[in-house]
């Protein structure tokens, strides 16, 4: 039996955790995701911020970025492992197997073309998804409502699309 939090209780936290990130370590701080990709590649590949401008711009919310994703990843994994218990590593997602096929392959590389997509998406928006919608939303942003119209309509397109099966087509 897999026990979930139900969505009222993760929209309540979910508030809980912008506000904190706000109000402890100043609303001058991002809350997204996408910015650490350039931020993590000037490190990882040593780029001089003199020669790659963009570097010296995302070098504040970059950091800041990481830390974020290193406390989402681990409570991902505690809240999988011990509230929900339903941690498990799959390359293959039940989804993916039951709608598309069972091929490694197929799955890595769409993964692959789907994130690269995202990301490049996420430069030109001016932000990933988490920054628009929770940094965003939070502040009334016209632009994040916008967006999150669009991302929204996106989903259930492309839900209808990936998740087409017999009964769909009535």
């Amino acid at each position: 039996m897999i026990r979930r939090m139900p969505w009222w209780l993760a929209g309540i936290l979910m508030a809980l955790l912008v506000l904190f990130t706000f109000s402890v370590f100043g609303a001058n701080r991002p809350f997204g995701a996408s910015t650490y990709v350039p931020y993590f590649a000037g490190i990882l590949f040593d780029l001089s911020p003199e020669k790659y401008p963009y570097l010296k711009e995302v070098h504040f919310a970059g950091a800041w970025e990481g830390v974020m994703l290193l406390g989402a990843l681990t409570g991902g994994f505690l809240t999988s492992v011990f509230v929900t218990k339903t941690f498990r590593l799959s390359i293959m997602p039940t989804g993916w197997k039951k709608y598309k096929n069972s091929s490694v392959i197929s799955r890595l590389v769409w993964s692959f073309v789907s994130g690269f997509f995202l990301i490049i998406g996420a430069r030109l928006a001016g932000g990933c998804t988490s920054g628009h919608f929770l940094s965003g939303m939070a502040q009334t942003a016209i632009s994040s409502m916008i967006f999150g119209g669009v991302v929204l309509l996106s989903l259930i397109i492309t839900g209808k699309i990936f998740y087409k099966s017999e009964a769909n087509d009535v």
